[in-house]
């Protein structure tokens, strides 16, 4: 719309001898309840004209209406002048614009910008939360990809610590063997299945540790500096009880908060009483092997691991989403400590008498924090400085985006803020792109271990209900089983997708799986259906998608079409500047319910003129075309029927 805020400059210049940038026109869609399709906000220009809002509006759309062939007519609201541009001017947005095979391909912007998703613990399967993340991070990626910028899309594996170690001992204790092959598990279930045992063991033998400390008071299990704080923490939750006694019973905020406190204080207990388990004593003896390179240990480390490694390639492939280079912690966990020297050089960190080493981020709002113990062993963020380091070495990136649960807020902050004061290239470019966890509404769907829903039944439990809603409808009967198997995923994996992709990432979000796959609705299989739906009609008429039809005039609706097709690439820009496929879902979905309007009000195959009939073809096929690049940028396929 460059050539009306160009005209607006001329307008204002002429009318009121006065000279604006291009930048003051603000330009927005004009709001459903009014004619017009652009909208001008005439209030700024008052104190130029030196006359009232709507008379402003007024003498600016005489101008344009004088000046421009585009415009048809304007009307006036208060202060917002509302411009409605000629048929023919939408025609040839729809030939010159949207037809061809350039539209909504962006040219490269010179910017190279990484997208770091997924990140699972090789010590289970990927559950619903990971789902969330790797369809988020995966569809930034296209969206990225599709707005011009050179795209790596990584995934840094947490491969190695104490949870790696746990399952490995389990299965060393309880497996007597087993293996994917041998169970016919995938091999992620199988490590998953022994981190769950692990832990069931591991409540076992607490309970006794537990009991020695609340009920004997003995606290010879433990090592000096552990024995001081679990005594303080008695101590605090003694006081707490005693709070919570003299507390009148109608303070029942009051109580909560104390209890919370009180289960606070229990839960640090629970934590250091766990290493007084022989089973953790055991996991951190292990741990210490595999840091130590031993033999025994790296090899059952490696054959485990490969085994989640090729679950986690299952179910990947099953979501549709990949990865151009993976890192793994294994490889990273010991990088940072020469940022450690750097930043104490550059006087960015100090160090404490234990030989610990901080940074102090009180005048940015934060507190201190630790980068390196006093033993000299690395701590996570120190490793993630590393990383870091090496992923900009490796690809020297304009933008590092972490798509990373909001959990992980303050850790970000911290990081992003050490590594501009260490003055680290590419630290500018450092984004945190934050996520709301995912529920679903009790009793909906079953977990394989009881405690988070997994991927892999997620996404088969929405195949499963996919095939059900299909076979009921009664319209695939003559599909050949292959077509019905890949339309069961297709519907089934589009409404999941479609359903956490269409809420801003920022928000937490309830996933219920059977509103996610109706066919009404702002969901994945209805915006499906309206591609499908589009097919047929392209299919049963004989139309040439090159030619231009010689239409003057536009029905209101096939007008509303055509504004909606002309806005995608801007969309994608949006998106792409606020890392939302959110931006990209409710358009889509906006576009489907336009053209829905528009089919079942006109028809295309029995239009009043075989003119007609062909214009209506080619914005059909238009339309399935863009409803069909969205969805993709989501990672979403489109069926031809269904």
């Amino acid at each position: 719309m460059d050539f009306i805020i160009d005209a607006a400059v001329k307008a204002i210049k002429h009318l009121y001898q006065t000279d604006v940038a291009p930048a003051a026109i603000g330009l927005q869609e004009t709001r459903k309840e009014f004619d017009g399709q652009i909208t001008i906000v005439t209030f700024p220009f008052t104190k130029f004209s030196r006359k009232g809002p709507e008379q402003t509006g007024t003498e600016i759309g005489e101008y344009l209406l004088n000046e421009l062939k585009e415009v048809a007519s304007f009307n006036v609201v208060k202060g917002f002048l509302n411009i409605s541009l000629s048929d023919e001017y939408w025609i040839a947005q729809l030939y010159n614009e949207v037809l061809p095979d350039t539209f909504a391909v962006a040219k490269p912007n010179g910017q190279k910008v990484m997208v770091e998703y997924s990140s699972p613990n090789t010590n289970k399967p990927l559950h619903l939360g990971h789902v969330r993340n790797n369809l988020l991070g995966f569809s930034v990626a296209q969206i990225l990809a599709a707005a011009g910028y050179e795209v790596i899309k990584t995934n840094l594996v947490n491969d190695r610590g104490v949870h790696i170690c746990k399952s490995m001992l389990a299965w060393q204790k309880f497996g007597n063997g087993e293996t994917p092959e041998s169970t016919g598990m995938k091999g992620d279930h199988l490590v998953g299945k022994y981190y769950v045992l692990f832990e069931k063991e591991l409540r076992v033998q607490l309970a006794p540790v537990l009991d020695r400390i609340y009920e004997k008071n003995d606290l010879t299990l433990f090592k000096e500096g552990q024995k001081v704080k679990i005594q303080a923490l008695l101590n605090s939750i003694d006081k707490l009880k005693v709070k919570k006694q003299a507390t009148p019973a109608d303070k029942t905020k009051a109580i909560d908060e104390l209890n919370d406190k009180i289960a606070a204080d229990e839960d640090k207990i629970k934590e250091i009483a766990k290493g007084a388990t022989q089973l953790m004593i055991e996991t951190q003896q292990m741990l210490q092997k595999w840091e130590a390179g031993d033999e025994a240990v790296i090899e059952l480390w490696k054959t485990m691991n490969g085994w989640v490694y090729a679950g986690f390639a299952e179910t990947y492939k099953q979501m549709g989403v990949d990865f151009d280079k993976f890192y793994y912690e294994s490889n990273t966990y010991l990088l940072g400590k020469d940022i450690i020297e750097e930043g104490l050089d550059k006087g960015v960190f100090f160090k404490k008498e234990d030989g610990s080493v901080w940074i102090d981020l009180t005048a940015d709002g934060l507190d201190e924090k630790l980068v390196l113990r006093s033993d000299g062993t690395s701590v996570y963020i120190t490793q993630d400085m590393g990383t870091a380091q090496l992923k900009y070495n490796d690809y020297h990136m304009d933008k590092s985006i972490y798509v990373v649960g909001n959990e992980q807020d303050y850790h970000f902050k911290v990081l992003f803020l050490i590594l501009n004061k260490l003055g680290k290239a590419g630290a500018d470019g450092l984004f945190h792109l934050s996520y709301g966890m995912v529920d679903l509404p009790s009793g909906k769907m079953k977990s394989r271990e009881g405690t988070v829903v997994d991927a892999d039944d997620l996404m088969a439990e929405m195949e499963t209900t996919a095939e059900k809603l299909a076979n009921e409808s009664g319209k695939i009967e003559d599909f050949p089983e292959e077509e019905k198997l890949k339309l069961f995923h297709t519907i089934g994996m589009g409404a999941l997708k479609y359903f956490l992709l269409k809420v801003d990432p920022k928000k937490r979000l309830l996933f219920d799986p059977s509103e996610s796959i109706d066919l009404h609705g702002n969901t994945g299989p209805y915006i499906q259906y309206t591609h499908a739906r589009i097919k047929t009609v392209l299919r049963r008429g004989d139309y040439q998608i090159d030619d231009q039809i010689k239409i003057t005039v536009l029905d209101a609706l096939e007008r509303d079409v055509v504004l909606l097709l002309t806005q995608f690439p801007d969309i994608i820009q949006a998106a792409a500047k606020d890392f939302s496929p959110a931006l990209v879902a409710n358009y889509v979905y906006e576009l489907a319910k336009t053209f829905n309007k528009f089919y079942d009000k006109h028809s295309v195959l029995k239009a009043e003129t075989e003119t007609l009939k062909q214009f209506r073809l080619q914005l059909s096929a238009s339309s399935a075309k863009v409803i069909s690049q969205a969805m993709a940028l989501l990672g979403i396929d489109v069926p031809e029927r269904m």
